[in-house]
């Protein structure tokens, strides 16, 4: 439960406090701190890897109200969240709701919390939160406890892909075809969607040499952090393209995939975060609503000749995927997963599926 009485602040790098009151874990953190614009889905995003090393603002005003769904699992994987554990850093929503009510409920969001040790604010006006952030762009900002005092840290300085990814090689068997799943802080629905289309994955940590595995495809999964920090994923996959073996690159995955490829990365002023972000099929007048998560994208004016945009945001015309012109190697930024937010674009997987011979 949280207290009423127990006040709590927002510090930005910038200057600006922000007042309210803890739920879940009373405690000091810090981080980059991004919003994200999806009305639902809070168990998901928050066991999201991506968001290792972030401090999360929820722009929807009523959090909490359908509670955290039980610790079910199936082939191996929680049945209803993205990872094992909160990944967050601490949760910013204007007013979180005590009384929840769901048929799969099993606990409220602040006593789920308290269990991850992740601290929450409540009684924040989130509107004028994020429009700062939209304005200056993601700030980094601390969660104060007792007015203690701690230096702000950037994450991304950080490789937290290492810090999310599996230590050692997990299988998960199915069927017979095979797909070597790079696990930069891969989300379950990624291993699912390949589970339910009969195929065996073999997780393998952020930097394993995967070349030796005999598999019919590669994906490189989503993650946390700057892509450039993933040194030892990006050497492994420029080997792989120079085989004709299926590859595909998930958001940050995606971002490693136009690395090896020669091209460039940048960060983006405050990244793309929620379940309506527009992306239009580049040569069609096709836009997909897809869900997103991320702060950095590829450079398309520096992809290689043999290289081109597949998809871009219909909002800013940044990057949303890249393809080979003549190879079976393909990238999104966007979710094609969901989980939460549309899964309107998970047929790329069917067709991912299609170029394996």
């Amino acid at each position: 439960m949280y207290s009423e009485k127990q006040y709590a602040k927002l510090v930005l790098e910038d200057g600006s406090v922000f007042q309210g009151n803890f739920f879940g874990s009373e405690k000091t953190v810090n981080g980059e701190v991004v919003f994200n614009t999806g009305m639902l889905g809070y168990p998901e995003s928050l066991t999201d890897p991506s968001y290792r090393g972030q401090i999360l603002v929820l722009t929807y005003p009523l959090i909490g109200n359908y509670g955290i769904p039980a610790y079910d699992k199936e082939d191996g994987l929680f049945k209803y969240f993205e990872s094992e554990k909160i990944q967050v850093q601490g949760l910013i929503v204007t007013d979180y709701s005590e009384n929840y009510s769901h048929w799969n409920a099993k606990k409220s969001l602040s006593d789920w919390m308290v269990e991850n040790n992740t601290p929450g604010i409540y009684g924040i006006d989130t509107r004028e939160l994020t429009k700062k952030l939209r304005k200056k762009g993601s700030l980094l900002g601390k969660i104060l406890y007792n007015d203690e005092k701690i230096h702000f840290e950037d994450p991304n300085k950080r490789n937290l892909v290492a810090e999310v990814s599996i230590k050692k090689p997990i299988i998960y068997k199915k069927g017979k075809k095979k797909v070597v799943l790079i696990d930069c802080g891969t989300k379950n629905n990624i291993i699912r969607a390949f589970l339910k289309r009969n195929f065996t994955v073999i997780r393998v940590p952020w930097d394993f040499d995967f070349l030796d595995e005999k598999a019919d495809g590669i994906i490189i999964s989503n993650g946390p952090g700057d892509p450039k920090k993933c040194n030892e994923t990006i050497k492994n996959v420029k080997k792989t393209l120079t085989k004709n073996i299926p590859i595909l690159g998930i958001c940050l995955g995606s971002q490693i995939l136009g690395l090896a490829a020669g091209a460039s990365t940048y960060k983006l002023k405050f990244g793309h975060r929620g379940h309506n972000q527009p992306c239009i099929e580049v040569g069609t007048n096709r836009c997909y609503i897809t869900s997103q998560n991320h702060g950095y994208a590829v450079d398309s004016d520096t992809l290689p000749e043999d290289w081109r945009e597949w998809f871009y945001n219909n909002n800013d015309e940044t990057n949303e995927g890249i393809k080979h012109f003549s190879k079976p190697f393909f990238g999104t930024q966007f979710h094609p997963e969901a989980s939460p937010g549309p899964d309107d674009t998970e047929f790329l997987f069917d067709m991912f599926i299609r170029s394996m011979k």
